[in-house]
């Protein structure tokens, strides 16, 4: 055999080694009662708050239909500004699903949402991307692609939440077509759509039908796509965030209301303040949402944290936020609809900060009862920058947070008396057959530690982190495979795409 083919099946067997060595598809389960930051007698406070800033102050909603909508429902409507009768407001939310599924092209992939399960996705929106051995860049389609083939690859990854980085090379116009068309053939899990219009969004409503080979009536009583709706912060919501409640969640598709309340900036400078303006937000979208279908699925989405007050730059990764998904997470319980969260940085690179500021948003996020964990990998920049070493790097502390949730064994062979008395005093353990029957299945094996002494680090060349992580991130991306499709589903999905950039996709300003 020659040293070249050698060196490709060296390769592939990398290749599979390391998807192999990774945690298997799993939706985690929280097994412990999430950390209460408040008394219920302070979240009543924060309830009746919120209550009273939408019947008293009131939010805009800029749109006619959604207007007359809601006065028709009992709303006082003057304008644009819609108040809130709290016993309205509450009867609506109260017609949410507490748990729901997501139903996948591939059904291995559907999502429990709500309870006490958790999904992680990868990072979503950012313009700019770095990695791989290149500086930061402007987004662009193939970066794009090889993002998504790396979270269809990385099981800590459950869906994604959007484009984990713009493809911006593409135009506006047709890029929510070709970049849908991308997601839903380079992977086969869970989609998204951005709601930036109601044509956008019943194009990737159709591409979507046509990818699980459903019909309209199937596709409307199985949720198969879902949508950030994000309230212009403070009491408002746009036109274009309407008109995406108005078609996902009349045919039954997934909405994630998420105020994006910064305290000191668009929200009141203290937690309690910023918590107040979120909740009223949050129950404005949310009954929305059921008055355009009852019982369409919904997810309370927090994603309250401060700024920096010298430059007004957003913080994460803050005690503030760390408080404030706390305490979103009990909201979300007293209204019994799942909890959106979110794993955030505001550091510029993949750095002891990145890490730091992940691992406390992620565990303010699991203690604070997350169902959703948005941006769950490659967030950096406060979210202006994706990383390819970051999303391995944060799928490692996924599958940690993973494996901590994990039931502790209590039977006769885990408490291991029997071990115990075979190695007697001053022994060791590490040639037991028990131990060797479980080192491999019970302990969490992360894919970037070396797990190396000083002296082998030194003799390998002192790779970093980071540099484990690039290399590790090329593996995973040329471990891609295109799942299957049908090949009906598939020429119906490329012909849906031909014709509608032929007929110039959405109209646009430029």
């Amino acid at each position: 055999m020659t040293a070249a083919r050698r060196g490709r099946r060296s390769g592939r067997a990398k290749v599979r080694d390391v998807v192999a060595e990774q945690q298997p598809w799993q939706q985690p389960r929280l097994r412990f009662e999430p950390i209460r930051a408040v008394s219920d007698d302070e979240l009543e406070a924060i309830h009746l708050a919120s209550l009273k800033v939408l019947s008293e102050t009131g939010i805009d909603f800029l749109d006619e239909t959604a207007q007359r909508q809601l006065a028709e429902a009992g709303c006082s409507v003057d304008g644009n500004r819609v108040h809130f009768d709290p016993e309205l407001i509450l009867s609506l939310v109260a017609q949410a699903p507490a748990e729901f599924t997501l139903h996948a092209p591939n059904p291995e992939r559907n999502l429990h949402i709500g309870g006490d399960v958790i999904t992680y996705t990868s990072v979503a929106s950012p313009p700019f991307v770095t990695g791989l051995g290149r500086d930061r860049r402007d987004g662009n389609r193939a970066d794009y692609r090889d993002l998504l083939k790396l979270g269809q690859v990385l099981n800590a990854v459950h869906t994604v939440a959007g484009y984990p980085v713009e493809p911006m090379d593409l135009h506006p116009s047709v890029r929510h077509l070709h970049a849908t068309h991308d997601m839903l053939t380079l992977s086969d899990k869970v989609p998204f759509v951005y709601s930036l219009s109601r044509q956008r969004n019943l194009d990737a409503i159709e591409m979507t039908r046509i990818a699980r080979g459903v019909d309209e009536a199937t596709f409307g009583t199985e949720p198969s796509l879902y949508s950030v709706i994000n309230a212009s912060t403070p009491l408002r919501y746009d036109t274009v965030m309407l008109h995406g409640i108005q078609e996902m969640s009349a045919r039954n598709q997934c909405i994630v209301i998420t105020p994006f309340t910064l305290a000191g900036a668009m929200a009141p400078v203290t937690v309690a303040g910023a918590l107040v303006l979120q909740n009223a937000e949050a129950l404005a979208g949310i009954a929305y949402t059921q008055l355009v279908r009852p019982g369409s699925p919904v997810i309370y989405g927090g994603f309250t944290s401060n700024v920096d007050m010298r430059s007004g730059a957003p913080a994460f990764g803050t005690p503030e936020y760390w408080k404030a998904c706390l305490v979103g997470g009990q909201l979300a319980r007293r209204y019994r609809v799942p909890y959106r969260s979110s794993n955030v940085n505001a550091s510029n690179s993949v750095d002891s900060q990145s890490a730091t500021e992940s691992a406390i948003a992620v565990w303010g996020a699991v203690m604070g009862g997350v169902n959703l964990l948005l941006h769950g990998t490659g967030w950096l920049e406060g979210g202006l920058l994706t990383s390819f070493e970051k999303m391995v790097i944060d799928a490692d502390l996924l599958n940690m947070v993973t494996a901590m949730l994990q039931p502790i064994a209590i039977d006769d062979a885990a408490l291991a008396v029997e071990a115990i008395a075979e190695v007697g005093p001053a022994g060791h353990f590490f040639g037991t057959q028990h131990t060797q029957d479980r080192y491999t299945t019970e302990h969490f094996q992360p894919m970037v530690s070396s797990w190396a002494n000083f002296e082998t680090w030194v003799e390998g060349g002192r790779v970093e982190s980071h540099q484990r992580a690039e290399a590790l991130a090329r593996t995973l991306i040329d471990a891609h495979v295109e799942p299957p499709m049908a090949v009906d589903r598939r020429a119906a999905l490329d012909e849906f795409l031909t014709r509608r950039v032929a007929e110039g996709g959405v109209e646009t300003d430029y």
